[in-house]
């Protein structure tokens, strides 16, 4: 007996078998007194798979997982070695509030608008940002423009750097699978930035673009149409990050940026965060915790100290 298979079924089919097993991770916007979302997960690399294969699986970017895991190979880990994928995070500093960019952490938050009754809820998605000669700027801003299909003009100083480099730019790249801005773009008030997606993924969750913010062109498909014109956007800088779970205090680390050059001691940046939080809600430190965390930099949380009782 013959069976005839649809398309739609043979295109739902190859989604299931080789889609990203994660993109857009969503979460309750948890109580103002909770910091954290998500949760820890292990991953055995498949055949011929590379930590980035791994990170794209999972959503999470390329620097993401190869500091989360410094004794594996970032081009040939172990058949069978136990690759840990850092999905929890402690939420950045900010108002819950429209998008937020952590440039340190390379990482965005949207707090999706809560509808009435009900508590809202976050996504988050590994980003890619400006290098150290094209920084991507901290401060607060706003969507202005949303453009599906979008053509990229370079910008003149954006062609004068590839020209010097033997590799020209035209006036305009149109839409289509050479365009860097790939299919999608949210504009922010920031002239020449944007929110796009890409049409190299594997550089994800990393320093390489000229300011603009990548995404993976799965996770902007999923955020393009959530987001208004309007939505605030905030960028910060926050490569160590403090946040309560209950009555435990964990603290998150990534390495700062390379021109942070106030960032000259990392320990002492981290313990006057450590302070102020202890003159907000006093608690008792584990000081080996505390510097194990500082000096590995994994970018995990890791738990640190104990409300103090009463």
């Amino acid at each position: 007996m013959s069976v005839i298979v649809s398309s739609r079924l043979i295109a739902l089919i190859l989604a299931v078998n080789w889609a990203p097993l994660l993109c857009a991770e969503t979460f309750v916007r948890p109580p103002m007194d909770v910091d954290l979302i998500g949760t820890i997960r292990s991953a055995v690399p498949r055949h011929e798979d590379t930590l980035l294969d791994i990170a794209r699986r999972y959503d999470v970017g390329q620097d993401e997982i190869v500091i989360a895991n410094p004794t594996v190979d970032r081009w040939l880990p172990k058949p069978g070695a136990e690759v840990v994928v850092p999905t929890r995070y402690i939420l950045p500093r900010a108002d819950r509030k429209g998008l937020v960019l952590n440039v340190a952490e390379m990482r965005l938050y949207y707090f999706l608008p809560a509808r009435p009754g009900q508590s809202g809820e976050v996504q988050t998605y590994p980003v890619s940002v400006g290098r150290m000669d094209w920084k991507t700027p901290v401060g607060v801003t706003r969507v202005v423009g949303k453009t599906r299909n979008p053509d990229w003009h370079p910008p003149e100083s954006i062609r004068l750097e590839a020209a010097a480099r033997g590799a020209p730019l035209p006036d305009v790249i149109p839409s289509g699978p050479n365009n860097p801005l790939g299919n999608y773009a949210l504009r922010m008030a920031l002239p020449g930035y944007l929110i796009h997606s890409t049409n190299k993924p594997y550089g994800v969750g990393m320093r390489v673009t000229h300011g603009c913010v990548r995404m993976y062109p799965e996770d902007i498909e999923v955020l393009f149409p959530e987001v208004p014109v309007g939505t605030p956007v905030q960028i910060v800088n926050q490569p160590v990050k403090l946040g309560w779970l209950a009555d435990t205090l964990f603290i998150e680390v990534h390495p700062p940026l390379e021109e942070d050059q106030a960032i000259t001691n990392l320990k002492a940046l981290a313990m006057d965060l450590v302070n102020r939080e202890w003159e907000r809600r006093p608690f008792v430190l584990d000081g080996a915790a505390f510097n194990r965390a500082v000096s590995e930099k994994h970018g995990i949380p890791a738990a640190i100290a104990r409300a103090a009782r009463h």
